[in-house]
């Protein structure tokens, strides 16, 4: 019932801000014409004392008295002109009108709603919906829930804990390494959390491995000598400071270690594909889009199917800085970095492509119209 006499309230004083103006048009007119005409009254009379004190000659006297005189009369036209309007059937219907189409919306609205939405249905303030049932919760509901809880325990490490990976698969990375962070604290280090914290400290830094990453990942395989995401992603830090070599000896080694059921192992496959390596066949140069990607991707967890996409999206942008003219490469590249939501990257990968083509080049062109097309803009 509240909401009903809130609607109502709120409607009333939306359409009255409309309608008001509609009826005070020929007042506001009239005033105004009131108002001049009182003026050029003032200026008749101060020019009566004008000639009787001789300040002005009497022909000029008559000159400016028939020019105020023409526009007193040009007022009365006015006013009669305005008055004809607003009793005319011309604009009775279009006050009419506009009053109908203002007091048809509200009227309609409230159909529509009353017809197909739902005005009896109970609010669900947030400290209900988080005392539902978790089958019947969404994701997003767990996580508040889980939120709520740690705000008023925030010495629960095994709340942190499970927290955290669920933050990665959401991308809120940085809220990631803040649980992961909190987990160590209280729960202590493990290579599970140290590699889970590089990982939300690479991801928030758009696929770099920072140096709190490098040493999240350096600490887990302390722990874990075997630690695939560790030894993957301090292989891919030495990859992004231009140790090639040493990248590739280092998935060599990691893909000869990995046993054959380790999702790991096409990972590593498509890193080295990059660097050219092909390992016993497990992997061609694939890219993002490759069905061999696509087809291993499938069969992995969303934690390992976001490393080989991170993986292979770094490779392909590594090999367009070496071999810049290849326009479909471009494109690939533009709508990986769309897919993993960093248009500034995307932009960046659109500029460069135009760059290594020449502004005025068909090629160029044709990727300025393909990143237009997907949203995004050469402009600084």
């Amino acid at each position: 019932m509240i909401f009903w006499v809130v609607a109502v309230a709120l409607t009333l004083c939306a359409s009255l801000a409309v309608l008001l103006p509609l009826t005070g048009r020929s007042r506001e007119v009239a005033a105004a014409a009131d108002h001049d005409l009182e003026v050029y009254r003032d200026q008749l009379a101060e020019l009566d004392r004008d000639v009787a004190r001789g300040a002005i000659p009497l022909a000029e006297a008559e000159q400016a008295r028939a020019e105020i005189g023409r526009r007193i009369i040009r007022i009365g036209r006015s006013e009669k002109n305005e008055a004809q309007l607003t009793t005319s059937a011309t604009g009775r219907l279009v006050r009419r009108v506009s009053a109908a189409a203002v007091l048809a919306v509200p009227l309609v609205s409230w159909g529509l709603y009353a017809g197909i939405g739902s005005p009896d249905l109970p609010s669900q303030p947030l400290a209900a919906r988080l005392q539902k049932n978790p089958a019947q919760s969404t994701v997003d509901e767990l996580v508040a829930r889980a939120e709520s809880h740690l705000a008023a325990n925030p010495n629960d490490g095994r709340g942190w804990d499970v927290l955290a990976p669920i933050y990665v698969r959401m991308q809120r990375y940085s809220d990631a390494a803040a649980a992961y962070r909190h987990a160590i604290r209280l729960l202590g280090s493990t290579a599970a959390r140290q590699s889970g914290l590089g990982e939300a400290l690479a991801n928030a830094a758009q696929g770099m491995v920072t140096a709190d990453a490098q040493a999240a990942f350096e600490v887990a395989r302390s722990l874990d000598p075997a630690n695939p995401k560790a030894n993957f992603y301090l292989a891919l830090a030495l990859a992004q400071e231009g140790r090639k070599d040493d990248a590739k000896a280092a998935w060599q080694a990691m893909f000869a270690e990995l046993p054959s059921s380790s999702p790991w192992r096409q990972v590593v496959a498509q890193a080295l594909a990059q660097t050219g390596e092909n390992q016993a066949g497990d992997a061609g140069k694939m890219e993002p889009t490759g069905e061999a990607a696509a087809d291993a991707a499938a069969s992995m967890s969303e934690e390992d199917r976001n490393a080989m996409i991170e993986t292979m999206v770094a490779g392909l942008d590594e090999r367009l800085r070496n071999d810049p003219l290849d326009e479909d490469g471009w494109m690939k590249l533009m709508r990986s970095y769309l897919v993993l939501g960093r248009k500034e990257q995307a932009e960046g990968a659109l500029k460069r492509g135009v760059e290594a083509f020449g502004g005025e080049s068909e090629q160029a062109r044709k990727l300025a119209a393909f990143g237009e097309s997907l949203g995004l803009s050469l402009k600084e």
